[in-house]
């Protein structure tokens, strides 16, 4: 079975906890995802920029697949190391901790950043 959601919403701060409260039923791990890949866009692209967030989960497969898509097609996300003493810096390498495997869809006006994380 395979169970879809879908939000339109605009990456503001207040829209991630909103959004950890509507993904209340799934576990930790795939609301972490979710708020940082949100977050990666408000730091990125700016606050109000709107995005499409989808959460698939996959029975079958044990799998739920997070993508957050946004209109910054050249603004693509790169891990990097934080220092012990920055404030930011880890949200990518929390995703890439937490997930089985992340990428980046690119389009000509928009990109999909997407990750996979076992239930």
């Amino acid at each position: 079975m395979i169970t879809s959601l879908e939000f339109r919403l605009l990456a503001t701060p207040k829209a991630a906890p909103e959004l950890r409260h509507r993904l209340r039923h799934h576990g930790y791990d795939i609301r972490l995802c979710v708020t940082e890949l949100l977050t990666n866009v408000i730091e990125h692209l700016g606050e109000g920029t709107p995005v499409t967030v989808r959460v698939t989960v996959t029975a079958a497969h044990g799998r739920t697949r997070i993508e957050v898509t946004d209109p910054g097609s050249r603004a693509l996300p790169v891990p990097r190391s934080a220092g012990c003493t920055e404030e930011s810096g880890r949200g990518l390498a929390l995703v890439d901790a937490l997930a089985e495997r992340w990428g980046v869809e690119q389009g000509p006006d928009r990109k999909t950043v997407w990750c996979e994380v076992l239930d």
